[in-house]
């Protein structure tokens, strides 16, 4: 999570601005996609998947594994409550399945001044496993 700045844009103004510029048009309509699809996956993990391996979805997807170019291995800190949040279950479960995570050397703490976590790529096996 970083700062950002947010734009109120009013619907005519965007449905006009899209009528007339098919570039972003294009770019809105595939961002709309992508989100819908994040949705649906989100669901369907949530449904179907244990805490522990939501929480590991999570981190992964933070790290942008399986994303185009290279994994950020090192994720900015976020604190339990914030991933508990992100995965639907409580601080103390986060608490317990990151421990496990690391004493199992799927993440270590970066430590330093930025306090971020390493994810590293054996994560996927909890994903993965059945």
């Amino acid at each position: 999570m970083t700062d950002c700045a947010v734009l109120r844009i009013e619907k005519k103004a965007m449905v006009d601005t899209l009528h007339r510029e098919q570039t972003l048009s294009d770019l809105f309509v595939a961002y709309l996609l992508t989100r819908n699809t994040r949705y649906e996956e989100d669901l369907i993990d949530q449904l179907f998947n244990s805490s522990e391996k939501r929480l590991a979805r999570v981190l992964l997807m933070l790290a942008h594994f399986g994303k185009e170019g290279i994994p950020e291995s090192v994720i900015p800190k976020l604190s339990q409550e914030t991933l508990a949040e992100m995965v639907g279950t409580t601080r103390s479960r986060v608490s317990f399945f990151m421990n496990r995570f690391r004493k199992l050397g799927f993440v270590d703490y970066a430590g330093g001044a930025e306090g971020g976590l390493q994810v590293h790529s054996s994560l996927l096996s909890v994903v993965l496993h059945d």
